[in-house]
C-alpha cells in the first residue's frame, strides 16, 4: 500500500479575488540579528524596518558605473539579445524597456549580484542564504519612455510566481542620475507594513501584457488614496553608483520620462532560500523562469 501526502501552503496573502482587500503584514521586515555582520549598521536595518526601504549615496563607485552602463549600452544594441524573450520593448517607440535574467546574460553583471556590497546586505535583511529570484535592467531614454504605475512586488511575485511570505528584498541601482523629473522612483513609506490584495482574476501569460503596462494586480485609486495619504510619498534622486533597497511589499512606481535626460538602473530581487517558489497562489499557470526563478541556489 503507498501513501501520498501533499503538502498544502497557508496563503496568509489572499489576492485577485471578487474585492480588494487590505490586511495587516504577516512577516518580519527584518529576519536578521540587528547585529548580524555585514555591510549595513544596526541604524541602518532599523530605518529600512521603520520604512521599508534605505537609499545609499554611493554602493558603487564611477569607475564601476561606467563599466556597468558600458555593459547595458551593449546589451541593449545587440541584435541577438533584443529578439530574446528576455528583453521587453516600449509598447510605442519600441525601443527595449527592460532586459530580464541579466545575471545569467552577462558576466559582468553576475559579478556585481556576487558582490558582498550587494548580496551581503540582502542576507542581513533576510537572515539566511539568499538567491535570485530576478534580475534586470531597465532602460528609460528621455522624450517619452514609460514609467511603471503603483504596484506592490510582492503581490505580483506571490500570486504569479508562487512567493509564500514576505521574505524578498530589492535593490535598485543608478547607472544614470536621477533627478526629480527623469521618471525617478517613488516609494510610500511604511506601506510595506500593509498588503493590498487586489481584485480581479489573473488572465493566463498576464506577463506578456503587465511588463509593458500593468493591468493585473493593479490598486484601486481609492486604495492608493488611502495609503499615500497615511504615509506620504518619497521620490528618489541622487548620482549615478547610488542605490535603493527596499522591502517586497512597498507600495512603488515611477512616472514617464520626458526630460532629455536618460534614467537606467539594474534592478536585483534577492529571495531567502527559505521562501522558495511553490505553485502561483493566484494565476493559472507559472510566469517563465527569467522572470521568476525556479533555481534555488544560493549566491555565493
Amino acid at each position: 500500500m503507498t501513501t501520498t501526502t501533499t503538502t498544502t501552503v497557508t496563503d496568509l496573502y489572499p489576492s485577485r479575488g471578487t474585492s480588494e482587500v487590505l490586511i495587516p503584514r504577516q512577516d518580519p521586515v527584518v529576519w536578521g540579528a540587528p547585529d548580524a555582520p555585514g555591510p549595513f549598521e544596526p541604524a541602518d536595518l532599523q530605518a529600512f524596518e521603520r520604512d521599508g526601504f534605505l537609499a545609499i549615496d554611493q554602493l558603487i563607485t564611477e569607475d564601476e558605473v561606467e563599466v556597468y552602463r558600458q555593459e547595458l549600452d551593449r546589451l541593449v544594441t545587440d541584435p541577438a539579445i533584443r529578439a530574446d524573450e528576455r528583453s521587453i520593448v516600449e509598447p510605442k517607440s519600441k525601443e527595449i524597456r527592460s532586459v530580464f535574467e541579466v545575471h545569467k546574460i552577462s558576466q559582468v553583471f553576475a559579478n556585481l549580484v556576487r558582490d558582498e556590497r550587494v548580496v551581503g546586505r540582502a542576507r542581513q535583511i533576510l537572515g539566511s542564504d539568499v538567491y535570485v529570484h530576478q534580475s534586470r535592467i531597465n532602460v528609460k531614454p528621455g522624450f517619452g519612455a514609460s514609467g511603471f504605475y503603483w504596484h506592490s512586488d510582492f503581490e505580483t511575485w506571490h500570486a504569479e510566481d508562487g512567493l509564500p511570505r514576505m521574505r524578498t528584498v530589492s535593490v535598485s541601482i543608478a547607472l544614470t542620475e536621477n533627478y526629480d523629473t527623469n521618471g525617478g522612483l517613488m516609494i510610500m513609506p511604511g506601506s510595506h507594513k500593509t498588503f493590498l490584495g487586489c481584485a480581479g482574476a489573473t488572465p493566463k501569460d498576464n506577463y506578456k501584457k503587465s511588463l509593458q503596462m500593468q493591468d493585473a494586480g493593479t490598486p484601486s485609486d481609492e486604495a492608493l488614496t488611502k495609503l499615500a495619504s497615511e504615509y506620504g510619498i518619497k521620490l528618489f534622486t541622487g548620482k549615478a553608483g547610488s542605490a535603493t533597497w527596499f522591502d517586497c511589499n512597498a507600495m512603488h512606481g515611477s512616472g514617464d520620462n520626458i526630460t532629455p535626460f536618460p534614467r537606467s538602473n539594474v534592478f536585483i530581487v534577492f529571495n531567502s532560500v527559505e521562501n522558495a517558489a511553490v505553485e502561483p497562489f493566484a494565476a493559472p499557470v507559472r510566469r517563465p523562469e527569467f522572470i521568476g526563478a525556479r533555481d534555488f541556489t544560493p549566491v555565493k
